[in-house]
């Protein structure tokens, strides 16, 4: 039976889902140099890694990781991004940022 996962960013989320994701971020070059895994760097494909990670627990691990880390970090510049807008323009008043905080 599957409960809900709120704080858990992976529920959901396939393995493959998240290395489309990640090329489509790093690409594979710069995937490779971060996470040291030669199904990056010789000959990439996304069926090759996939098959790869699947069957190495220490493999899957750091690119949930990166993952994890690559989307929080984008809601964090969101974030930033939309606080600094709010503050910019001097229409939003102290009561309706405060709403907005997490």
């Amino acid at each position: 039976m599957s409960h809900p996962q709120p704080n858990n960013p992976l529920h959901g989320v396939t393995l493959k889902a998240i290395l489309e994701y990640l090329v489509a971020e790093y690409g594979w070059e710069r995937l490779g140099e971060r996470i040291k895994i030669k199904c990056f760097t010789h000959e990439p494909s996304i069926n090759s890694s996939l098959k790869f990670l699947r069957k190495t627990d220490w493999a899957r691990a750091k690119v949930e990781r990166l993952y994890v880390y690559s989307i929080s970090y984008d809601e964090r510049q969101k974030k930033r991004q939309t606080d600094a807008r709010d503050t910019s323009n001097g229409t939003s008043s102290v009561w309706d940022r405060a709403r907005r905080w997490p």
